[in-house]
């Protein structure tokens, strides 16, 4: 178990994004959020197993006619015991 914090780059506001990040996460069965930034990136907070986590983030990064990811930059975080949900903000 893991838990990452994620910055993501690109065409990723206005476009459906965070829907996308909440449906493909909680398939997975990983909690935690994600939110737009001010400066246009979305930043994440995911956390479940590592092998599905990668899942969810080669999902992120072939996008869809509207997502187109440029950049996608993480960090491992201290895990949340307590998050049941993967939530958009």
């Amino acid at each position: 178990m893991k838990r990452y914090f994620i910055i993501v780059e690109g065409q990723v506001q206005g476009v459906g994004f965070r829907n996308y990040t909440q449906m493909n996460a909680m398939k997975n069965n990983c909690t935690g959020w994600v939110r737009n930034m001010d400066n246009g990136m979305v930043e994440i907070q995911i956390q479940g197993e590592v092998e599905k986590i990668d899942k969810v983030l080669r999902i992120l990064r072939e996008g869809n006619h509207f997502i187109k990811v440029t950049n996608i930059t993480i960090k491992e975080i201290p895990l949340n015991p307590n998050e049941r949900f993967f939530k958009y903000r």
